[in-house]
Parts: structure tokens; C-alpha cells; sequence
């Protein structure tokens, strides 16, 4: 009776759907490993520890993202999301400014990674969605209690709350090789200030994307500058002006030629 027993059992373990045990089993270990971080860290730094270690773990110092990765292992990404999701807005309105600023730069690019993760493989961002809803029109981001689209983050949020700051154009990354690189550790509000001059820095000096000719008085820069001339005017006057905090022999009479925007996916394959 007992060999019965076993090879029925036997028979009934071949029928399960690995992948679906599979499944079960992600979202078990995904909710003990949020149980375990969570509570404690919510209201505090250590709230984007995961998704530092992640970066340091997934993408190279260029900038460049191993997706695949991100797909064999999604635990630790859709963990820090789960975490970001239960931020209320009484936490976010408690904090000072940069610990917001890196919050909200932190969430766009991990739901950005969320996105092509989500979707992967795809050649571009720009494959995700159609004519009527682009991937910055999905609603996959959490914020303080609902879901918004990255463009109501990014237009509607960051760039309203924080309009002295410009910078942030070089710390919002769309998975494209023509965006700036994504940063290889998480935003903090105690480093933020030095962390978004580095990626202004580091932004402006690759002449791939962004470069001056001295004699001609003439600037190549990233379309980035011309999509979002409006936000460099507000602190500058000009984005010459700004740019002239970088190359200081710039000035307003310079003329501005912009460079292609690659859209290809930020891979590191």
C-alpha cells in the first residue's frame, strides 16, 4: 500500500508545473525578504540599501546594465519597489529636501529598470507600449499610495518640486545609451549634492554626447539641453550660461549644435 502511496504521489508531483512552484516560491521568499527589511528602515537611509547593492551588483562603471541578470534574479529589484510602495506621503512630507530629491530619483530609475525588465528582450525603451501609451505612459510607478506613469514623475514631480535643480536631467536615466549613465550607487540625501555634480561632470565630458569647438565658439550638446532648455534658462539665464559652469570660456554668444540621441538599450552584454 505504501509503494501506492508513493507513486501516486510520484505522479501527482509530475503534473505540478514547475514553473508555476517556481513562481510561488519567488513571491514567498520576495515577501520574507520585505518583511524582514522593511520596518526598520522605511524611515531611514538604509531604505535604498538594497537598490545600492543591486547597482553595484548589475551595472558596470560606464553605466551599462546587465538586464539579463535583472530576469534570472528579480527578487531584490521588485523588493526595494515593495519597499518604495510603502512610503506614505505623511514619510515623504517629513523629510528635508535632498532625502526627498533622492528618493524620487532612486524610484524612477528602478522603475525604469522595473519597466525593461518587465519586458525584456526589447532592442529600445521606445519599443514599450503604442502610439497611445508609451513607456512613460504606464502607470507602473508607486507613489505615495497610487501608481503614476515615469512622465508624471519626472514632469510633474521632480521637475516642478525641484526647479532650481536642474542636475537632475543628468541623474534620470531612460535606459538609453544616449541618456546620462546610470549611477553605480544609490542616491542619499547626505551625498546627493557632490553625487549630482559628479554626474553633471561626468555627463558633459563625454563628447560623444557633449563637446565645445574653441575656435568656431561652437557647442555640441546632448538633445537633453535643447528638450529641456526652459529648466537651465530658470537658474542661468541661458544654457550657455550653464553651461559656461563647466567650460568657463563659453559664454552667450556661443552657438549650440545639438548631437544624436542614441535610444538603443543601456545593455552591458
Amino acid at each position: 500500500m505504501c509503494s501506492n502511496v508513493w507513486g501516486y504521489f510520484q505522479r501527482s508531483m509530475k503534473a505540478i508545473d514547475l514553473s508555476f512552484v517556481e513562481k510561488v516560491m519567488n513571491i514567498y521568499f520576495s515577501l520574507l525578504l520585505f518583511c524582514c527589511i522593511v520596518p526598520g528602515s522605511v524611515r531611514s537611509e538604509n531604505l535604498h540599501s538594497t537598490y545600492d547593492a543591486l547597482l553595484r551588483e548589475q551595472v558596470t562603471d560606464t553605466g551599462m546594465v546587465d538586464y539579463q541578470a535583472l530576469v534570472d534574479s528579480p527578487l531584490q529589484l521588485k523588493t526595494y519597489l515593495e519597499q518604495l510602495k510603502s512610503i506614505t506621503r505623511e514619510d515623504y512630507e517629513e523629510w528635508v529636501p535632498e532625502r526627498q530629491l533622492a528618493f524620487l530619483l532612486n524610484l524612477y530609475n528602478a522603475a525604469t529598470l522595473q519597466l525593461i525588465v518587465d519586458h525584456y528582450p526589447v532592442e529600445s525603451i521606445k519599443d514599450i507600449g503604442g502610439w497611445l501609451s508609451g513607456p512613460w505612459d504606464q502607470k507602473v510607478v508607486p507613489f505615495l499610495g497610487s501608481t503614476v506613469t515615469l512622465n508624471h514623475l519626472e514632469h510633474e514631480i521632480i521637475r516642478k518640486e525641484f526647479a532650481e535643480t536642474p542636475e537632475t536631467h543628468f541623474a534620470l536615466v531612460c535606459a538609453a545609451m544616449g541618456c546620462p549613465p546610470l549611477r553605480r550607487e544609490a542616491y542619499t540625501a547626505k551625498e546627493l549634492i557632490e553625487q549630482l555634480q559628479d554626474q553633471k561632470s561626468t555627463f558633459l565630458s563625454n563628447p560623444e554626447k557633449n563637446r565645445k569647438n574653441a575656435d568656431q565658439e561652437r557647442l555640441y550638446l546632448s538633445p537633453i539641453f535643447k528638450w529641456y532648455a526652459k529648466d537651465f534658462e530658470q537658474v542661468s539665464g541661458s544654457v550657455q550660461n550653464y553651461i559656461s559652469t563647466f567650460w568657463p570660456e563659453v559664454d552667450e554668444t556661443w552657438n549650440i549644435r545639438y548631437t544624436p540621441y542614441d535610444w538603443s538599450l543601456n545593455e552591458n552584454e
